[in-house]
């Protein structure tokens, strides 16, 4: 990734207004930028803007042999792309460190969480499952990827409708949406990333933090249905995670 990085006086300034409970767009520290969803005409197509992050998700489904030690279950897979038309800082076809956090992150919340009925994607048992997979594209970088695109995900998928199928003895046959209404996936539950950055080896804490508080925190904590999942750290941003977490807990209840 080509990073450019901030200047001294970028930095000082950044971190002073942080310590005088000020953010550069006028946010108190625990408040989050407004949040926009809206969908495509397609079935799993569903935009999501986190202030001026702006992701795309789109679902997609196949039938596909089931794994042998779990022949009646789908799967669920996820891709993630960044363009350098989100940022500069993105290159095209190269597998940056950000890209592979990002991606196991959100197999974290989504997959791991068990939000979605894999046995509802089986087929015929052994032999045909329908394998689920979401695409993520971020259309424009400010900050808090994470947590955009978990919402982006979960509403797409939400949204998805798979086509209906038959099965007649060995036959197995796949209604067009105008032969049958297709099928909703069944989901659980919703799981949505809430992100805490740290600065200055914990004592400072910022919901939601903008792709510049991003370059000058110490640590990153992701927080999922009451349970933290993940955490990602930079030098010693979580000295203080007992207070974090219980910002976490107030702010998701």
């Amino acid at each position: 990734m080509r990073d450019t990085p901030l200047s001294n006086c970028e930095r000082d300034f950044l971190l002073k207004a942080i310590q005088e409970k000020k953010r550069l767009d006028g946010r108190q520290t625990y408040d989050y930028r407004s949040i926009k969803i809206s969908f495509g005409t397609d079935y799993g197509c569903c935009f999501v803007d986190l202030g001026k992050t702006r992701i795309m998700a789109q679902v997609s489904c196949e039938l596909i042999t089931p794994k042998e030690n779990r022949p009646n279950e789908g799967l669920i897979f996820f891709n993630i792309e960044l363009s350098p038309m989100a940022s500069p800082a993105f290159e095209m076809g190269r597998q940056s460190e950000l890209l592979v956090k990002l991606n196991r992150q959100l197999e974290r919340c989504l997959r791991n969480s068990k939000c979605i009925d894999t046995e509802s994607l089986c087929v015929v048992s052994g032999e045909k499952v329908w394998q689920i997979r979401v695409d993520v594209h971020l259309l424009n970088h400010d900050g808090n990827l994470m947590d955009a695109a978990s919402i982006a995900a979960i509403a797409a998928l939400c949204h998805f409708r798979r086509p209906d199928v038959g099965i007649q003895g060995e036959e197995v046959t796949v209604y067009s949406t105008e032969e049958r209404d297709p099928i909703p996936l069944s989901i659980y539950h919703m799981p949505i990333c809430v992100s805490f950055s740290f600065f200055q080896q914990g004592t400072y804490l910022l919901v939601d933090p903008c792709e510049r508080e991003e370059r000058v925190m110490d640590g990153l904590m992701l927080n999922t249905c009451l349970d933290i999942i993940t955490m990602a750290l930079v030098g010693q941003g979580a000295d203080n995670i007992e207070d974090g977490y219980e910002h976490t807990l107030a702010t998701s209840l």
